[in-house]
């Protein structure tokens, strides 16, 4: 057989061939052969999760005396290449597969056991050693939770913390900007361009207080449970070990579930992380239509500002340039909105102990974090910090807008403010002027009550 590419593997279900390089073993194979689905294998950081929960494993049983020390350490140092990404190739596994993940952690047990066992003295099984004390029902979703927690503060949180403090940086530069608010994407009283980014800037520090919120939900584990919760097979103190191992490990402080059941049958927490890249999505949706159309133009629309130009915009019109940008994080937030709600469905298919949709909300979940991790740094760097403010059409829209006429209603009443309004809009002179020939006020009291800056004081509360 291995003069033809393959070498024999046995499980409990016979014999089967698996290609001879291959470090995986019979139950990864059968689980390539049944679900040649997507071609989407699963995503590194839960490739990550499990090399690290496996290496937590190892040493947690080493501690309490069930594993010997020279495998657990083999076990350990294999775990380690598999958490770094030595060994993807290796979890050829379809995200379409076994809803509970059962062919997943096999696919880590049985690596980590080849692995192990081509070190000097090791002879590793993968479930009596690998996998001791663990089912798959417990190592799948401690891995979404670890997995998720890595990359929400690695990744999405420090991407947010950079997204708000370039927002922030740019509101401070454009404070004295005073331009044309718009509602319904109508003329409005006037607003400061800081303030408009400001707003921004908000929605940004709610998202990263959101996940902040959610964080100590998701560092508790499941690890502990085993098959249905009740911890068959595992040392009592085992989960608790375990959680300690992957926080000293990664620097994010983990504990065990403080019900077994609850992180076995659900996946609440996953739903409600969720939820919050969703809001988060949302966020990032409005912040890029609002850059798109105070891009828009430059002659035709409104042309508020000129996003940095990154590259040709149309192959048949010259020297056009896109929002590029702005569209590609729209469509991120596009993503992240339809595997919300991927999420949303997977995480009712929890049927008495388990849910047997951990797969697909593992892989969407992940996807959802790089991608808004990514899209904010993108958002940042590439579109706001550069971003160059049309003063002149600014000045321009704002002079002739005769909403300003709202700020004389306390002393002309609304019905002649309305008059000043719509003979401003018909004839396109600037309010001032309308409002001198419709009124007994003075050009000095018309100035003061038209002060488009002092018409922008307030809407911040400390």
């Amino acid at each position: 057989m291995a003069n033809k590419g393959y070498r024999v593997e046995r499980d409990s279900m016979g014999e089967l061939r698996v290609p001879e390089q291959a470090l995986w073993g019979a139950q990864t194979q059968r689980a390539v052969d049944n679900f040649p689905i997507s071609g989407l294998p699963m995503p590194r950081g839960f490739i990550r999760a499990l090399g690290l929960i496996k290496w937590a494993a190892a040493g947690a049983n080493a501690e309490l005396g069930l594993l010997k020390s020279g495998k657990a350490m083999a076990i350990q140092a294999a775990a380690l290449e598999v958490a770094a990404g030595k060994h993807d190739a290796q979890f050829p596994i379809d995200v379409f597969q076994t809803g509970s993940g059962t062919s997943s952690n096999m696919n880590a047990n049985e690596v980590i056991a080849r692995l192990a066992t081509k070190r000097p003295g090791s002879e590793v099984h993968p479930n009596d050693d690998v996998n001791m004390g663990q089912s798959s029902n417990d190592v799948i979703p401690t891995a979404i939770h670890v997995s998720a927690a890595l990359e929400v503060s690695e990744a999405l949180l420090p991407a947010l913390a950079h997204l708000r403090l370039v927002i922030e940086k740019k509101a401070k530069e454009t404070d004295d900007v005073v331009k044309t608010g718009r509602t319904h994407l109508m003329d409005a009283m006037p607003v400061r361009l800081g303030q408009e980014l400001g707003g921004w800037a908000q929605q940004i520090a709610n998202a990263e207080a959101r996940l902040q919120d959610c964080l100590p939900r998701l560092t508790r584990l499941a690890q502990g449970g085993t098959a249905v919760g009740t911890g068959i097979n595992a040392h009592p103190k085992f989960g608790k070990k375990v959680a300690v191992l992957l926080g000293e490990h990664t620097g994010v402080k983990f504990d065990v579930s403080r019900n077994l059941f609850e992180s076995l049958s659900c996946q609440d927490t996953a739903v409600e992380l969720s939820g919050h890249l969703r809001t988060l999505a949302v966020a990032l949706m409005k912040i890029a239509n609002d850059l798109r159309w105070m891009n828009s133009g430059p002659l035709a629309g409104l042309g508020e500002i000129a996003l940095p130009g990154l590259q040709p915009g149309s192959s048949i019109m010259p020297g056009k340039v896109n929002p590029v940008i702005p569209e590609a994080v729209a469509m991120v937030a596009a993503q992240v909105i339809g595997n919300d709600a991927t999420i949303t469905v997977a995480g009712q298919s929890g049927n008495f102990q388990l849910n047997v949709m951990l797969p697909v909300v593992a892989y969407n979940l992940l996807q959802s974090i790089q991608l808004l991790s990514s899209a904010s740094r993108v958002l940042a760097d590439k579109a706001i910090e550069g971003f160059k403010v049309n003063h002149d059409k600014l000045a321009e829209a704002l002079d002739r807008n005769p909403i300003l006429v709202t700020a004389m209603n306390p002393v002309i009443g609304y019905e002649k403010g309305a008059a000043i309004a719509k003979k401003a809009y018909a004839e396109r002179r600037p309010v001032r002027d309308v409002a001198a020939e419709l009124t007994d006020l003075s050009s000095k009291e018309i100035n003061r009550l038209l002060n488009a800056r002092d018409l922008t004081k307030g809407g911040i509360k400390s």
